[in-house]
């Protein structure tokens, strides 16, 4: 997840504009370790305008009770969340990115269905937008393990998701 040093993941008007792309910032190894991404409507919506090709070879799950139009090599879930995503979390394969946005991030955080996050903290204040966490309810116990330094003064946080 990106996020400004103040925790917005995008600006008031809904830019992210500000979000480093001069360097490859651990994509690479990341992107081998994943081959499915869940994405909540708008985060589909804005990667489908960013970037139409996808991911190459990574499976697009869509959470979503709106949204009708997708690629043919996506899939839609819009009934129980917890349930599907435990379905596909106990298929054989690699790892799950969770592309975004924050209400499915928060979602998926509140059903203890995250056991990792990484945070991209960009060295720049937004001052107003979305944060990276909203309508948390109940406290979630994080353990750091890494943390990685790049040039630009960008700095990544990993982290576990302790489970109760």
């Amino acid at each position: 997840m990106c996020t400004s040093l103040d925790s917005f993941i995008e600006g008031e008007k809904g830019e992210i504009d500000w979000c480093f792309t001069d360097q490859d910032y651990s994509m690479t190894d990341f992107l081998n370790r994943v081959d499915t991404i869940f994405y909540g409507r708008k985060s589909y919506e804005l990667q489908q305008q960013l970037m139409p090709q996808g991911f190459p070879g990574k499976k697009d799950i869509v959470f979503s009770t709106t949204l009708k139009n997708i690629s043919k090599d996506s899939t839609i879930i819009n009934g129980n969340i917890a349930e599907e995503v435990k379905k596909i979390q106990q298929q054989s394969g690699k790892d799950i990115w969770l592309f975004g946005g924050a209400n499915l991030t928060s979602t998926f955080l509140g059903l203890k269905l995250v056991d990792e996050l990484i945070i991209s903290i960009h060295p720049l204040l937004l001052g107003k937008g979305k944060p990276l966490f909203a309508d948390i309810s109940d406290r979630i116990t994080l353990k750091l393990t890494d943390t990685k330094t790049f040039s630009t003064g960008l700095v990544q946080l990993y982290y576990k998701v302790e489970k109760d």
